[in-house]
């Protein structure tokens, strides 16, 4: 038996809402490609919290664009199971994002020591990889900053005399700025400091998107609710 009434307009609504859902499972998918991206510039490969956030983030976009398919199905087919495994995915998607967002706003500083550490981890290899030498001048570019605290890191670095910094230090880069260099002429912020604020943003960002997202998940929730409670109704009148 067919929904009727204001079940149709709950059937509708939770058609929207199923859209929305896979363009959020895209937007999380896309998110956690472009976090993981920039994490395997900025933190060693080893398996820490902040290497597998991005892995978390894909995951549950991806689970989210199924749990939405079989939704779909579900409310076109009216069928009882599909609409109640729907519900109950759903219902644990949402809290594994709200887990996350929490999760990911009280380790954000565990983020940046990561950071930290594989920062100076690679200046160390500054000079003996050619990948390495390649980010770190794009982050010192791209963040206008020098070292990891400042741009004295650079001291200790093997391969680097003293008063000498790389050129992607210099605040105007050009070729051997970095050569005998003046105070003035450097960017004086460490790319900890810099990096680390630009992280924290950007995860609260997340945090707060995630919560959002849930939000409009609880409405999903409800109407699929609804919609059970509706196609079993029907059942108990056949």
């Amino acid at each position: 038996m067919a929904v009727e009434g204001g079940m149709k307009c709950v059937k509708f609504l939770l058609y929207v809402l199923l859209l929305a859902f896979c363009a959020c499972a895209i937007g999380l998918i896309a998110v956690g490609v472009a976090v993981q991206l920039v994490l395997r510039q900025t933190i060693t490969q080893e398996v820490t919290f902040g290497s597998l956030v991005p892995v978390l983030i894909i995951v549950v976009g991806a689970f989210l664009f199924l749990v939405a398919f079989v939704g779909c199905c579900g409310a076109c087919k009216e069928n009882y199971c599909l609409m109640v495994t729907f519900a109950i995915f759903l219902s644990l998607i949402m809290l594994v994002e709200v887990a996350a967002a929490i999760a990911g706003y009280m380790f954000r500083e565990k983020v940046v020591t990561e950071f930290d550490k594989s920062f100076r981890h690679r200046m160390n290899n500054y000079y003996k990889d050619n990948t390495t030498t390649l980010i770190l001048d794009r982050m010192q570019e791209d963040f206008k900053c020098c070292g990891a605290g400042n741009y004295s890191d650079w001291e200790n670095v093997p391969g680097i005399a003293k008063n000498q910094v790389p050129d992607s230090c210099c605040i105007k880069v050009t070729r051997g700025c970095g050569t005998d260099f003046k105070v003035e002429a450097i960017n004086q912020k460490g790319c900890v400091e810099t990096m680390g604020a630009w992280l924290r943003k950007n995860v609260l960002l997340v945090a707060a998107v995630a919560l959002g997202i849930a939000f409009v998940e609880i409405l999903g929730i409800v109407f699929a609710c609804c919609l059970v409670k509706s196609i079993r109704s029907g059942y108990e009148v056949m």
